[in-house]
């Protein structure tokens, strides 16, 4: 039986400059400089720069300063040389000239050379491989399917088919093969590996036979790769027929010299610089906050299309014929289009400026002990206190955090970096969670190596030293500081006999 039923519900809905003025708050700095480029380039009433009449006065204080500064300089004798005159020659008694220290501005400015990428590096390297057309295009698409850490996880079946789809030329398996281990013979070594064993062996292989350890470390490798991945040390031991040291030196081969990633992310081309979007200084007793200032450019409407905008907002249409009239109002439609948009993302770059200043401002009250003396002084502090602290939403102080750097004294950290979890004591006090993942990471780099702490022994040392945790927490944090368990962690350790002898060898 159908029925009608009136319900009454509350719903908020976002306008287009909301959402806007939303997607802005959350882009850091480098992001914000290509937004802005952008809606330069799409909206041709949006200008950056002072607008004429700024630039007029900001002129006219220029010439100000200039005519004041001259009146002041006295005249100077001929027969006087200029200090600067005499710095800036330098040629010398041979008639050298040599490169000056000065800097123009221009090529200050000017970017460096931007290194290769370690996919260009091997495609330099396979021109000297002496390959065939069917080689290279092999080698080519061996190449662009190797992941930032050097590694190839990609099957042998998927490249041949990327081949055929993209090439039109079919390869077997045993030529995709054939090719792999050339493309693996570049350097660095270990690179378009399949895995981990793969990647290491790839490495020993190409060291000299008389490195130590090296041969141990290609049979254990080989063949007791689970058992090196477990650290089964007695296992190893008996299995490879080894003493302690001989198997100790095999695994500081591995450990100390061999690359796990031999890729390193060298393969993006893009290099992502941190460009802080705060700069907070302590001076004179008081806390001085700067907001990068590519976070708030010099933008206006154009003075001129402006202009043309009123214009024709005066105009009638009775006044010209009716073709021309239905041509102006479309003209005037699209610059009142314009002239919103342009007016909308001004406003919303200049609401994103003081959210951004209202966040840091209220960072540094919070933090203020860090700011003062560095690390160690770092305070609990959770997003729910910045946003009380500014009467604002949550979800806004974390659109604000996310991604923002700051330049301290003490080092440029990411705004993330100052929100904590807070834990108590044994003596009832509250300290930041990174406190707590510090003196874990110390205890653990103190710890036996021969027979590593548990969770639980990490608990019951951490709460020695007054800080009250669960075991659980101590595996979250563990896992958070990259810290392996108790038996990852298990190393060979040797007598002093045995390391003396190791050393003789």
């Amino acid at each position: 039986m159908l029925e009608l039923k009136q319900e009454q519900e509350l719903k908020q809905k976002l306008s287009p400059q909301q959402i806007q003025y939303i997607k802005l708050l959350q882009l850091n700095t480098l992001d914000l400089d290509q937004r802005i480029k952008d809606e330069l380039e799409e909206n041709p009433l949006l200008e950056e720069g002072l607008d004429e009449e700024e630039q007029r006065e900001e002129d006219e204080l220029d010439a100000t300063a200039e005519e004041m500064e001259n009146e002041l300089e006295t005249d100077e004798d001929d027969d006087e040389f200029d200090v600067e005159d005499l710095l800036n020659n330098t040629d010398d008694m041979y008639g050298y000239n040599s490169p000056g220290y000065n800097v123009d501005e221009e090529d200050r400015d000017r970017p460096m050379p931007a290194d290769k990428t370690l996919a260009e590096q091997l495609q330099d390297q396979i021109s000297f491989l002496n390959l065939g057309e069917t080689e290279t295009l092999i080698a080519d698409q061996i190449i662009g399917s190797i992941d930032e850490d050097g590694y190839l996880r990609r099957e042998t079946d998927s490249i041949i088919d990327d081949i055929l789809f993209n090439q039109g030329v079919e390869v077997s398996e045993e030529e995709v093969e054939e090719v792999l281990k050339k493309v693996q013979s570049l350097d660095p070594a270990g690179i378009a590996a399949r895995d981990l064993q793969e990647c290491l062996l790839l490495q020993l292989y190409r060291m000299n036979e008389d490195v130590e350890g090296r041969q141990i470390a290609i049979e254990m490798l080989e063949e007791e790769y689970e058992a090196f991945t477990m650290k089964h040390f007695d296992k190893l031991e008996k299995r490879l027929d080894v003493s302690d040291r001989e198997l100790k030196s095999a695994f500081d081969l591995i450990r100390r010299r061999l690359d796990p990633k031999p890729g390193e992310g060298e393969f993006s081309e893009e290099t992502n610089y941190i460009t802080p979007d705060f700069t907070v200084r302590y001076v004179d007793g008081e806390f001085v906050i700067t907001l990068n200032g590519r976070n708030a450019p010099d933008l206006h409407i154009s003075r001129h299309y402006r202009k043309m905008l009123e214009k024709l907002k005066a105009e009638k249409k009775s006044e010209e014929n009716e073709k021309k009239a239905e041509v102006d109002e479309e003209t005037r439609q699209f610059l009142k289009s314009k002239f919103d948009s342009a007016r909308w993302f001004i406003n919303s770059i200049n609401q994103r400026r003081h959210t951004m200043s209202l966040v840091m401002d209220a960072i540094v009250q919070l933090q203020e002990d860090f700011f003062k003396y560095g690390e160690g002084h770092l305070k609990p502090m959770i997003l729910k206190d910045v946003a009380e602290m500014i009467e604002m939403d949550i979800s806004t102080v974390s659109r604000v955090v996310n991604g923002k750097y700051v330049q301290t004294e003490w080092g440029v950290y990411e705004l993330k970096y100052f929100f904590s979890e807070g834990l108590e004591t044994v003596d009832g006090e509250e300290v930041s969670n990174k406190e707590v993942k510090a003196e874990l990471q110390r205890i653990v780099d103190d710890e036996d190596k021969t027979d590593p702490m548990s969770d639980q022994e990490l608990a019951d040392a951490l709460e020695e030293e007054g800080f009250k945790i669960a075991r659980r927490t101590v595996s979250k944090y563990r896992k958070h500081l990259g810290i392996p368990v108790a038996r990852l962690r298990k190393e060979i350790v040797l007598d002093d006999d045995e390391e003396q002898a190791a050393d003789d060898n």
